[in-house]
């Protein structure tokens, strides 16, 4: 049988992103040993975004622009855009992309290798967060996945997200029948994790890292290093959003009618404090598992634990 390169479709998702997003779709482009497919959608912009991004769609045949002029105020309604108006059916592989990193040349070919080797419908990998001051770090997510962890957190940065047709087009039905609600999802890629492994989709999370993820004071969600990230994002669970979030993406996923999910779904104080003994199924890290813990124990006794 005669090999066929495979076809993908990478979706970007841009706001305000003329400062790096040359060098990212450059990085795209340069992908080895695959069929790359760009589509861009803009969230209405007030650096030009749009115009360049038209501009350059219309010099390269690979490259396509949706419709501009929307305004969805984060990149997860952006990226949901993205899944409901692209014909996935017309693809092998669902790859999606933010505007600001640098992809490494073997990003996609790699992911699909290990995506066949392994008979998996998905993969992600870790990246090397980088500043521009030089300063690199590794950012760790490939810790052994757990039964529940897909409820509580990401597989990693979405932009390392690589699903087949099959896991993208059964998300993709999912989300159109329970749209509304879905956009109260803020992380993308949280939902998408989720969505794949609650529904029987098999997902590896690749150590070696795929690409180069640029930090800035711009970006939504950045590498969880030091103790500013840290104290912000405590800052999410102790208002109750965090909590809010699980509780929502376990009914998006069709969770609820587990007994382990149902016994804390409704986030009062003593479930929360029955949930924080199981935190070793719900957490990859250990540190994590630690954390949440505590701050199962923290939100029962002093914090909010929903909406």
């Amino acid at each position: 049988m005669p090999v066929t390169t495979p076809r993908v479709a990478v979706l970007l998702a841009a706001y305000n992103g003329m400062q790096w997003i040359e060098e990212q779709l450059s990085s795209i482009l340069g992908q080895s040993a695959v069929q790359v497919t760009v589509h861009i959608s803009v969230d209405a912009s007030t650096d030009g975004t749009e115009a360049w991004c038209a501009d350059f769609a219309a010099r390269h045949a690979n490259v396509f622009l949706l419709p501009s002029g929307l305004r969805f105020g984060g990149a997860s309604r952006n990226f949901f855009r993205l899944i409901r108006d692209v014909d996935l059916q017309a693809y092998d592989y669902i790859s999606f992309a933010d505007q600001d990193d640098i992809w490494h040349e073997d990003k996609l070919q790699r992911a699909i290798t290990s995506m066949r080797d392994r008979r998996v419908d998905a993969c992600s990998s870790n990246v090397t967060a980088f500043w521009e001051s030089g300063r690199t770090q590794l950012l760790h997510k490939a810790q052994s996945q757990t039964r529940w962890d897909f409820l509580f957190e990401a597989a990693g940065p979405g932009c390392t997200y690589v699903l087949n047709t099959a896991l993208a087009q059964a998300m993709k039905q999912s989300m159109l029948a329970q749209w509304h609600d879905l956009q109260n999802v803020s992380l993308h890629d949280w939902y998408c994790y989720a969505f794949a492994r609650s529904h029987g989709f098999r997902w590896y999370i690749d150590p070696r890292p795929s690409m180069d993820y640029r930090q800035h004071e711009s970006n939504q969600v950045g590498a969880n290093t030091g103790l500013s990230p840290m104290i912000a994002r405590y800052k999410t669970i102790h208002d109750g959003w965090w909590f809010t979030q699980v509780a929502l993406i376990a009914r998006l996923t069709g969770q609820t009618d587990d007994p382990f999910v149902g016994s804390w779904l409704a986030l009062r104080r003593w479930q929360l404090i029955r949930l924080s003994f199981s935190a070793w199924r719900c957490r990859r890290r250990i540190r994590d598992r630690a954390l949440f813990f505590l701050i199962c124990w923290a939100t029962a006794l002093v914090g909010k634990p929903a909406r």
